[in-house]
């Protein structure tokens, strides 16, 4: 456990720095989930997950579910346009508990956030709010020239000065490559095994999505459960009303009656 101090100018204390990470690149194996909640940021740590990152305005809630992971907000691209917006998202995001900002923006973005010494992960690949622009939701890099292009973007990203990268659906060869020949450190979502981070969704981890992506695994089966929590819902509601109209409920257990004398007073009094 490391000691620090946060953004927000208070002590604290982190399973992982970004000096960590930086200089345990292509030598140990961390593991990072999404975590918008309390309770799922609490499960991840008591998972033993070294990172979480959450949406930029869930932060609080995250770290009071986990005061000790690495933590990184994601600046969502229709909720911080302008640069303004983006360098005061991040700046607040790290005073409420974030350790770095995660954004898809243009390197320019990044390097104003860099310059602020502000830890940046920027997100190379299938990025799918940008999807348009390479035919819909599929892999990038599936031939030699755009992972070359994905390769030079990459070091692009370093240049402008941001120590991680989230890389979505990259060949497997291709990424690893890539991670090798880069001191950004890499994180996998659904890039294969060889980066320095392996990422997937909580919902798709513990089987909460009704439409999982290819590259994700359920290791759980939440929906299962959450289906029966609605079964049993509608039964109890539908004993409820049944006993409710055929006088069952309340019973003795559920009501309370004055003693006997009392009630007589009671009655003597009405009349």
């Amino acid at each position: 456990m490391k000691k620090i101090y946060t953004w927000a100018a208070k002590p604290a204390s982190r399973t992982l720095t970004v000096d960590d990470l930086k200089n345990s690149k292509g030598k140990k194996k961390f593991t990072q989930v999404t975590a918008n909640t309390v309770e799922e940021a609490h499960a991840a740590e008591q998972a033993g997950f070294d990172m979480i990152i959450s949406n930029a305005f869930n932060v609080k809630e995250a770290r009071e579910g986990s005061k000790n992971l690495f933590l990184t907000a994601a600046l969502v691209l229709n909720k911080f346009v302008t640069a303004d917006d983006v360098l005061r998202g991040a700046f607040e995001a790290l005073e409420n508990g974030a350790d770095a900002v995660m954004t898809p923006r243009s390197m320019k973005i990044v390097e104003m956030l860099a310059n602020e010494d502000v830890p940046v992960m920027g997100h190379l690949g299938l990025v799918p709010r940008k999807s348009t622009w390479i035919g819909g939701l599929r892999a990038v890099g599936k031939n030699s020239n755009e992972a070359h292009d994905l390769y030079l973007k990459f070091k692009r990203l370093e240049d402008a000065g941001a120590f991680s990268a989230e890389c979505e659906v990259i060949p497997e060869n291709v990424m690893r490559e890539i991670s090798k020949r880069t001191n950004i450190v890499t994180v996998s979502l659904g890039s294969g095994r060889f980066t320095d981070v392996m990422y997937l969704f909580m919902e798709d981890i513990c089987g909460d999505t009704e439409n999982p992506p290819r590259h994700s695994k359920a290791y759980g089966n939440l929906s299962k459960l959450k289906n029966q929590i609605k079964i049993e819902r509608i039964k109890a509601l539908k004993a409820f009303k049944k006993d409710s109209i055929t006088g069952k409920f309340p019973g003795k257990k559920q009501s309370i009656n004055l003693n006997k004398e009392e009630f007589e007073n009671f009655l003597n009094k009405l009349d």
